[in-house]
C-alpha cells in the first residue's frame, strides 16, 4: 500500500479514536471509498498520474451516491473512469454492499405490505442507522419482493405424489367498479418426503372450469412428475 493509502487509513483510525463506534458509519463510508479507489486503479492498471504501457484509461472524477449499509445510511464518492474500451467500470465492492442490505429492504417491504405505518417503519429503521425512507427506496424494496415472488411462482416443481386442489373465498373487494368475492385457487403438493408445500396460487374471477384449466396448465408447464392421486372438492 502506497503512502497516500497509508495516510487515508491513518485518518480513518484517528477518526475512530476520536469519535468511537458512535460514528462508525462515517468510518465505514471512507473505508468504502478507499476500497473503490483501489478497485479503479486495478481496473485501469495504473495509479494516479502513473503512465504505463498497460494502462487502459484514466480516472474521471467521482459521483456522490447515498447508500444504505449495515452501518447506516452513508454518502460515498463513487470513482468513475473514461478513455477505455469494453464494459464501464463499476466497483464490485459497491455491488456487494448493495446485496448485503437485501434482507433489510425485504423486511421494509414486508412491514409496508402488512400495514405497518410509514412512521413506525422509519422508527424501526432508524434504530439500525437507516435514515428516513424515500418513496423510491420503498419502491425498490417492493420490487425485491416482486422478484422473490416471481422466482417462487416459476420454480420447477419436481416429483409430487399427491395434488390437493380446493378453492378458498377471500374478502369482498371492488374491481373495475363492481364488488365481488374472488376465489383463490391454491395447489398443495405432497412429495416423496411426505411434506406439504404450496405449489402455486391463482386469484380468479370465479371457480369456473376455464380458470382452473389455466391454473393447472401453468402448473404443468413447471414440470411436475409422479402424481399418483389428485384430491379436490369437485371444482376443477
Amino acid at each position: 500500500m502506497d503512502e497516500r493509502k497509508d495516510t487515508a487509513v491513518e485518518a480513518l483510525l484517528e477518526h475512530l479514536i476520536e469519535h468511537g463506534p458512535g460514528d462508525i458509519a462515517t468510518v465505514f463510508g471512507r473505508a468504502f471509498e478507499l476500497a473503490m479507489q483501489i478497485e479503479r486503479e486495478r481496473f485501469l492498471r495504473a495509479g494516479p498520474y502513473e503512465r504505463t504501457a498497460e494502462r487502459l484509461g484514466y480516472a474521471n472524477g467521482y459521483k456522490p451516491k447515498r447508500i444504505d449499509t449495515p452501518a447506516g445510511t452513508v454518502t460515498v464518492e463513487v470513482p468513475k473512469t473514461a478513455g477505455h474500451d469494453g464494459a464501464p467500470f463499476y466497483p464490485q465492492s459497491l455491488e456487494r454492499g448493495r446485496r448485503s442490505v437485501r434482507a433489510v429492504m425485504l423486511a421494509v417491504a414486508e412491514m409496508y405490505i402488512k400495514g405497518v405505518s410509514t412512521r413506525e417503519v422509519e422508527a424501526v429503521m432508524r434504530e439500525f442507522g437507516i435514515e428516513s425512507l424515500s418513496s423510491s427506496q420503498v419502491s425498490r424494496a417492493a420490487k425485491l419482493l416482486d422478484d422473490e415472488l416471481e422466482a417462487w411462482r416459476n420454480r420447477p416443481l419436481g416429483e409430487i405424489r399427491y395434488l390437493i386442489l380446493d378453492a378458498r373465498l377471500t374478502r369482498r373487494c371492488t374491481t373495475a367498479g363492481s364488488s365481488a368475492t374472488p376465489p383463490v385457487l391454491p395447489a398443495i403438493g405432497i412429495g416423496p418426503g411426505e411434506r406439504r408445500r404450496v405449489l402455486g396460487v391463482s386469484v380468479a374471477l370465479s371457480e369456473a372450469e376455464v380458470h382452473w384449466r389455466a391454473f393447472l396448465q401453468s402448473l404443468q408447464a413447471r414440470g411436475p412428475c409422479g402424481v399418483d392421486h389428485v384430491v379436490s372438492d369437485g371444482s376443477p
